[in-house]
């Protein structure tokens, strides 16, 4: 498996989620499991069939995260020095060209990017269009409403 990139911060999350499934989530399973079988009858026992599923699910996503963790390069971008380029982990404040809006994305990996909390990842069209360009520049971004004309205001690594 390729190296998976993540910023500090995303690692960091993964980390917590992984702790918490392993602390909290898996135990309370496993006491819930337990509680299902002394009911007896464990054919026709719901809780008892639920409860294994969750243990599927958790152990599933436990599994997911450690292979993550494992294949992760981890990128502090407050140490990346990309001469005002934008590069992976780098915040980008735009001009949106045709409605004049101004917005801001931060370049992550897959498992951290949330356009609700303005971050995308690098795979994203938007993201593959501003890695390797600097401010000032303009870029044009195919979205599935049509091609929108964006530029680059300002480029921070935080």
């Amino acid at each position: 498996m390729s190296k998976v990139p993540l910023t500090a911060r995303g690692a960091a999350r993964l980390q917590e989620e992984l702790k918490r499934l392993k602390s909290v989530d898996r135990p309370q399973v496993i006491r819930a499991i337990a509680e299902a079988r002394a009911h007896g009858d464990l054919k026709e026992n719901a809780e008892y069939h639920a409860a294994k599923e969750q243990q599927g699910f958790i152990e599933g996503r436990i599994r997911e995260v450690e292979g993550k963790l494992s294949h992760a390069q981890v990128i502090d971008v407050s140490k990346v020095d990309a001469g005002g380029r934008v590069v992976f982990g780098s915040t980008v404040n735009l001009l949106d060209e045709d409605d004049g809006s101004e917005i801001s994305y931060q370049i992550v990996g897959e498992d951290e990017a949330s356009i609700r909390e303005g971050r995308v990842s690098f795979t994203s069209p938007i993201a593959r269009a501003l890695i390797g360009k600097e401010e000032g520049d303009q870029v044009t971004v195919a979205a599935p409403g049509g091609a929108r004309t964006y530029e680059i205001l300002e480029v921070r690594y935080e």
